[in-house]
């Protein structure tokens, strides 16, 4: 028979081998069930961010022929390349003048300033502005001039875009747009 080493007065045992306990381990499925739940249940009653729009009120039908009063009437022709055509009054009868997206606000406050001192500054004697987009513009550059009018606190403008004047497509060749 074999003699077994017991050790005795708390003593270790020398050179014999000891079977090691497995160190415990913490299960985390449930823990990772619950942060994926917390994450849709955040990405579902989240907001995300609202898409801010202007509201344009456009008619179904054609603008009808109604006079507008030439005195009170700026058109703005949107050509290519950023660039915007316009005078006052009639086509033809004024001075054309070209300009830039960047420059369009003081356009329109010098041209609504100067409206409203030739009418005597009476609020009835506002200010139109007819926006006319042409096959060369980009739709940036339209959205940037019905926000134009917005920031300058114009009453009164017109989409005009199917009505392109013979004198209109002139003007616009005449600056290369």
């Amino acid at each position: 028979m074999a003699t077994l080493n017991i050790p005795q007065n708390g003593q270790a045992m020398k050179g014999k081998n000891r079977t090691r306990k497995a160190a415990p381990t913490v299960d985390l499925t449930a823990m990772v069930d619950l942060a994926f739940l917390l994450i849709t249940f955040f990405m579902l009653t989240t907001s995300l961010s609202k898409s801010q729009a202007m509201e344009i009120a456009k008619p179904v039908t054609n603008v009808p022929s109604q006079p507008y009063p030439a005195s009170r009437t700026v058109t703005l022709l949107l050509g290519k390349g950023n660039h915007i055509v316009w005078y006052r009054g009639e086509a033809g009868k004024s001075e054309p003048q070209k300009t830039t997206f960047a420059a369009i606000h003081e356009v329109l406050k010098r041209n609504k300033l100067a409206i409203a001192s030739l009418h005597g500054n009476d609020p009835s004697k506002f200010m139109v502005v007819i926006i006319k987009p042409t096959e060369k513009s980009t739709y940036k550059n339209f959205v940037d001039a019905l926000d134009e009018m917005k920031i300058t606190d114009v009453k009164s403008y017109l989409i005009d875009d199917g009505n392109l004047l013979k004198e209109d497509a002139a003007l616009l060749a005449k600056f290369g747009l």
